[in-house]
């Protein structure tokens, strides 16, 4: 990591799209194979980012009887550690084999899924390199840091005929789905205004003291394609809070409750033509992120959608859609509207008079990202659904940090 570090960027994402560095593991649809898995095959997992969010996801994978964990893999010693112990109690042997560097689990493990549970600033690099090696991957939103990385994992994914889930498993809860349905049917009539609450922000201040890198984290390459900074005990959580590695709860959020909105809406494949912004953010100090944000995205059918913490808003967290004849709010609380009646009727209904979102309800996100690895079909949360969900946090990011109303093409981005 001795060169600039801008420039490792560049040509860790340029080797992850395929052009040489990092060495090929050679599967069957790499040979133009077929490459469904057959029934009764198990399906081999890798883990790579073993944190909470990391541990949570693996406990979630060693539930499917039709999964294998074979290998894990993180920059932090006692997190790997405390993976394998994880995959070795479930499956009673001390066959999990673990590894430091991300590369080397894709030389060395013939994988079929990788979980990729990564801060923002790393997933872009690591999403094209796995993409590169065929391997489907379930990719933790927010899908990453900027809109060009998002791009490129876009791009990766669908060069490579991989299938991909991000991780915004509010999908998959049927409320959330029910409520999206139902303003796709027209429940409550043409919909122009969208209210999406976000967490308040967070509001620390001033510089950790420099201190010694623990012994068993890496971290140089924690910071990967960041600038480097002397460590302050900032890592694995608080990393939310300072820009070189994430937006805040702003671009942490959208995953979530936007991404709901975006799927109401039937935007999952588009974007804003114009986003402003305001926000208040901590700038003395090392935590720099926006604690207060109010973004507004205005559609090319004329939609607005806010965004806003939830301190600023009547219904705080969540998706509200505003239409002609009544309103919908979905929470992880619950689905509530203007009139009980509108709330009438069943989520994924095929039959009757409301037309599901799709034909293929998910009520487990795990489970239907593996189905569809089977399958091979789109997931309940495919990987341009991720991405222009956190495009429009990024977006508002921009227009905070400029001041500046942004004008956009949302087809060429």
């Amino acid at each position: 990591m001795n060169q600039d570090r801008r420039a490792f960027l560049r040509r860790s994402v340029a080797a992850s799209a395929g052009i040489g560095i990092f060495p090929a593991i050679i599967k069957a649809s790499s040979l133009g194979l077929d490459n469904h898995i057959a029934p009764s095959d198990k399906i081999n997992a890798i883990l790579i980012g073993c944190g909470s969010q990391g541990s949570y996801d693996l406990e979630s994978f060693l539930r499917m009887n039709d999964v294998q964990v074979i290998a894990v893999c993180d920059v932090d010693d006692s997190h790997a550690a405390a993976a394998k112990k994880l995959v070795d109690d479930r499956y009673k042997n001390n066959d999990c084999r673990v590894y430091k560097d991300f590369r080397e689990i894709l030389e060395n493990e013939n994988a079929d899924i990788a979980a990729v549970v990564l801060p923002d600033h790393w997933k872009a690099l690591v999403s094209c390199a796995v993409a590169s090696k065929k391997i489907d991957i379930y990719g933790e939103k927010p899908l990453a840091r900027t809109i060009a990385d998002g791009r490129a994992i876009v791009n990766a994914v669908h060069r490579n005929g991989i299938v991909w889930q991000t991780g915004s498993q509010q999908r998959s809860w049927d409320h959330f789905r029910k409520g999206a349905e139902l303003v796709r049917n027209g429940r409550i009539g043409k919909v122009e205004y969208v209210e999406v609450g976000l967490p308040d922000g967070w509001h620390y201040m001033g510089n950790p003291p420099v201190q010694p890198v623990p012994e068993e984290l890496d971290w140089d390459m924690w910071l990967g394609p960041a600038q480097k900074v002397p460590f302050r005990g900032v890592v694995h959580w608080d990393w939310r809070w300072i820009m070189d590695y994430s937006g805040g709860q702003l671009t942490d959020w959208v995953g979530h409750h936007f991404d709901i909105a975006h799927w109401g809406l039937g935007l999952d494949r588009t974007g804003p033509v114009s986003v402003e912004g305001k926000g208040r953010a901590n700038f003395d100090g090392i935590f720099d992120v926006p604690a207060e944000y109010d973004v507004t995205c205005i559609y090319g059918n004329g939609i607005k959608i806010r965004i806003a913490n939830q301190a600023q808003l009547k219904f705080g967290m969540g998706a509200v859609w505003f239409g002609s004849s009544g309103w919908i709010h979905v929470s992880r609380a619950g689905i509530r509207a203007s009139d009980p009646d509108i709330l009438d009727g069943k989520p994924g209904m095929i039959e009757g008079p409301m037309a599901p979102i799709d034909r293929k309800v998910s009520l487990d996100h795990i489970r239907n990202f593996l189905d569809c690895v089977r399958s091979r079909e789109e997931t309940v949360a495919p990987v341009d659904a991720g991405h222009r969900s956190i495009s429009a946090g990024l977006l508002g990011e921009i227009a905070i940090i400029t001041g500046q109303k942004l004008e956009w093409d949302p087809d060429r981005e």
